[in-house]
């Protein structure tokens, strides 16, 4: 049987079985297995084992748990009810101001917790009602809530670039410092936007009236609230960022970090920790689950030799290296549409990742551009992550047409950001070079 062949029907049967609603572990394990016993037979197996093995030895996948669990109990705490409570103290006076105090919180919470969909529940329960009752535009807010919490798979530390880095090879330090810049960027894009559309549209996101404003010393007492969440941020980063620890031993401290602001807050309960560590397990055993059956895939696709297919059908898209990368970006993102940031990172990254370094661009900076895309994608109709946090903790005003809708602007404002990365690479590579 000719490679095309073999690979139209690899890829035809995961999209398939995918389609029918079947979980992606078993999916990418299952199909894989099949075609590894009908290529190789069954001595193919022990390679599979082999790279099993050789994953479970991965130093750098304890931060994965470690990550989860932290962001489990941060979510717990009222970090993000006061948080919210400064933001609006300090930005409420403006036009637009508490969905940019919005993206301001999403964005420190992204640098604590590593994950997406925290942010999103927890703003959504906190600042959704706020800014409605405030008379915002319903897509406006919700569209806030949805963009910032998307953040916490790009701005360090994020489980997606451990994961990126464990499948690459590249540091998980220079994809932390890689993240900085760009998550920033895309914060002061998104900002503009707000600030653009509300000057010409006051209507949107209108202003406190002034009795309700507050006074300086109210401002300045708020400003507690940011000292526990920076501490955190800090523990993570700095000590990432100073060569102090790796990736692993910073998210040991962040979860230290996790344990004394639940202290702090009088959430330090063994009902909290129980349920925190029954969620890490379960996400961590999903996450584990996949990685496992994606080195089946890996195996299974290489075994056919069908990389040299794709190279070559690479080869023949129009623009060259160029053409290449955006076809490339174009495939992620329509893929983070319907599949799992996770599956899609096990599926495209072992095609994708020798063109690239063949290429010669920086597999580091095409790891943000891959991670902006997954994170666009947790956003995304029909199957994007955040869509269903969100409408899991909205009014039953707000529709999930409404929610669809509200995120079409920021978006675009998100791929604004991808082609600006593309064109000035150094965005992604100028802190990671000056660090490490």
């Amino acid at each position: 049987m000719s490679i095309e062949v073999m690979t139209l029907l690899f890829f035809g049967s995961l999209l398939f079985f995918l389609l029918l609603g079947l979980p992606l572990a078993f999916v990418l394990g299952g199909v894989s297995v099949v075609f590894l016993y009908f290529t190789w037979g069954f001595d193919s197996f022990y390679m599979v084992v082999s790279q099993i093995w050789g994953t479970m030895e991965s130093f750098t996948l304890v931060a994965i748990p470690l990550f989860v669990f932290m962001a489990m109990i941060l979510e717990r705490t009222g970090v993000a009810r006061d948080l919210y409570r400064m933001m609006y103290l300090w930005f409420g006076g403006l036009r637009g101001g508490l969905a940019i105090g919005t993206l301001g919180i999403c964005a420190v919470f992204a640098a604590m917790v590593g994950i997406s969909g925290a942010a999103v529940v927890a703003m959504g329960a906190i600042a959704l009602p706020s800014m409605l009752s405030r008379g915002y535009d319903k897509q406006m807010a919700l569209g806030v809530i949805n963009t910032g919490g998307g953040w916490g798979v790009l701005i360090p530390p994020s489980i997606l670039m451990i994961l990126y880095a464990l499948i690459t090879g590249v540091s998980v330090g220079k994809m932390f410092a890689a993240g900085v810049m760009p998550g920033i960027m895309l914060m002061v894009l998104t900002t503009l936007y707000i600030v653009v559309r509300c000057a010409l549209q006051p209507d949107l996101a209108p202003a406190l009236p002034k009795e309700d404003r507050a006074s300086w010393p109210e401002k300045l007492r708020a400003l507690r609230s940011v000292l526990l969440p920076i501490s955190v941020v800090g523990m993570v980063l700095g000590s990432i960022m100073g060569g102090l620890t790796t990736p692993t031993e910073a998210a040991a401290m962040g979860v230290l970090g996790a344990l004394i602001s639940a202290a702090v807050y009088g959430e330090f309960k063994w009902s909290v920790l129980n349920e925190a560590a029954i969620r890490t397990l379960k996400l961590t055993g999903l996450t584990m689950w996949i990685l496992f059956s994606a080195h089946a895939f890996s195996s299974a696709y290489q075994s056919m030799g069908a990389q040299a297919l794709i190279e070559s059908i690479m080869a023949m898209i129009p623009g060259g290296a160029w053409g290449t990368v955006i076809a490339m970006m174009i495939i992620i993102f329509f893929l983070g549409m319907v599949l799992d940031p996770v599956g899609i990172m096990m599926i495209t990254l072992p095609v994708f990742i020798p063109i690239i370094t063949a290429l010669g661009f920086d597999p580091i900076w095409f790891g943000i551009l891959f991670v902006i895309n997954m994170e666009i994608g947790y956003k995304t109709p029909p199957f994007g992550f955040n869509l269903f946090y969100l409408k899991g903790v909205v009014p039953p005003s707000v529709t999930m047409n409404d929610i669809y809708k509200s995120i079409i602007p920021f978006v675009l404002v998100e791929i604004i950001g991808i082609i600006l990365i593309m064109i000035f690479p150094e965005i992604a590579t100028w802190l990671p070079e000056l660090l490490f």
